[in-house]
């Protein structure tokens, strides 16, 4: 046993040691900078609680965690389409390859070339404003990047653009796993679509709804791609961030201690939002 258990850490030590380097050790540095003041040219001088005390004064930091949180707004309304897409796409019906493909299509483009898509599709002599107003249902053209009411849903948008065929094939995944036997059961029992999609497939769906709902719910609340490349932030500060008030301040202004202790904040409430999704969404253990 002891010499099987010598053997099993010495396969595993290469792989903690790259995770020691490049993970732990950035960590736990990040968060000590956190209560430094840092700008890459000094060294790090401790300040306490001044970083956190500075931020939770700061309006601009409130206002992007307003908007981060309101990015999860995306979670639900890339869940719900991808888990009934993966149910339309896992019949065998002819050229549905074709369909899973372009569904996938903008999960494999870069996120240089659909900024630069978007903010044709959104400009005020764009596709979108073009057919609206060919169809009559607009008089002008709509600010969808620069109307500060509308900008962060229209940013929201892409993202979700983005995203949905990679969960949609996360989901397709999961239904093809369960057995064919246990639908073809319960159809012999007189179970409708609907009953076997409500207490077959989804129960048996949940532990990919809980791996998407994660993955979706923290690439939401590190959405920094499409602001950086269609608003900047702006305008009027609507589409800011959290991750994007980092990236200004740490990045931009090189004041890294509020940028990192800001970072911090956002991991704290990734954790605990992750917390909820393991809580509330983890498949319960059925006892007979």
């Amino acid at each position: 046993m002891r010499k099987q258990t010598l053997i099993a850490w010495a396969f595993l030590t290469p792989a903690l040691i790259l995770l020691a380097a490049f993970s732990f050790w950035p960590v736990l540095f990040g968060s000590y900078l956190a209560f430094t003041e840092y700008n890459l040219l000094d060294a790090p001088r401790w300040v306490g609680l001044d970083n956190f005390r500075d931020l939770f004064a700061d309006e601009l930091f409130w206002s992007a965690m307003k908007n981060s949180a309101l990015y999860l707004l995306v979670v639900p309304l890339i869940q719900l389409p991808a888990i009934l897409a993966a149910v339309l796409v896992n019949n065998q019906l002819p050229g549905m390859r074709w369909y899973r493909a372009a569904f996938y299509l903008p999960v494999v483009t870069t996120v240089s070339v659909v900024g630069v898509i978007w903010n044709f599709m959104y400009a005020d002599t764009g596709l979108l404003n073009t057919l609206l107003n060919w169809l009559h249902v607009i008089n002008q053209p709509v600010g969808w990047l620069s109307d500060d009411r509308i900008a962060l849903l229209s940013v929201m948008f892409v993202t979700i653009w983005r995203g949905f065929g990679w969960y949609m094939v996360l989901y397709l995944a999961g239904l093809q796993s369960i057995p064919a036997d246990i639908h073809q059961a319960a159809m012999l029992d007189g179970a409708s679509v609907w009953q076997r999609f409500r207490h077959l497939t989804l129960p048996l769906l949940m532990p990919t709804i809980l791996l998407c709902s994660l993955m979706s719910m923290l690439a939401a609340l590190k959405a920094f791609e499409e602001i950086q490349i269609m608003t900047q932030g702006g305008p009027f500060e609507s589409t800011y961030t959290a991750l994007y008030y980092s990236y200004q301040f740490g990045i931009k202004s090189l004041n890294f201690g509020r940028a990192l202790a800001a970072s911090l904040v956002m991991s704290v409430f990734c954790i605990v939002l992750a917390w909820l999704n393991f809580r509330y969404l983890q498949p319960r253990e059925s006892h007979a």
